[in-house]
């Protein structure tokens, strides 16, 4: 698997058009970068309650569908990523108030990676089961992309042709 690339010109490259420099990385990676599919998928996008959490998850999963209907691989996989960030964001809150995970200032070198760099971890709170239960939302929609098969059919190609 190659890294994503975050040396990428993101501003100008249109990867409908050009499918072939899009990695798909760890994670998140790329989720806020990668055009057209930022601006297609991030209105739909938000966590704070479950409602929030149903309606958001099932705006992405249609366009998660529209993407695999077109065999666009790059759009299928943005969807997922957004599902799995509406997981991640949503399962933050419920642990830390705020939605700070970590203290401290975020090291410049932070670009591209993941992790505290060795900062400490925020105390975590009494959860919050509003904020876990949009996560569970977000977490069954994104399980659920991530083992369908005609992504995993479409990932398997962009591997092979793309990242081989």
């Amino acid at each position: 698997m190659k890294e994503f690339d975050y040396s990428l010109d993101f501003a100008r490259i249109d990867f409908r058009e050009r499918p072939d420099l899009y990695r798909i990385g760890r994670g998140e990676q790329g989720v806020l970068k990668v055009e057209p599919y930022k601006s297609e998928i991030l209105p739909h996008w938000r966590f704070a309650t479950p409602e929030q959490a149903r309606r958001s998850s099932e705006e992405i999963w249609q366009l998660f569908s529209e993407y695999l209907d077109a065999e666009d691989f790059v759009g299928a996989d943005m969807s997922r990523k957004f599902l799995q960030m509406g997981f991640t964001r949503a399962r933050r809150y419920a642990n830390h108030r705020g939605g700070k995970k970590y203290i401290g200032p975020v090291p410049d070198d932070r670009k591209g990676r993941s992790g505290a760099h060795g900062r400490a971890e925020a105390p975590r709170g009494p959860e919050d089961p509003v904020k876990a239960e949009a996560a569970r939302i977000f977490k069954a929609a994104w399980d659920r992309a991530a083992r369908d098969p005609r992504y995993l059919a479409l990932r398997a190609r962009h591997r092979e042709r793309h990242e081989g």
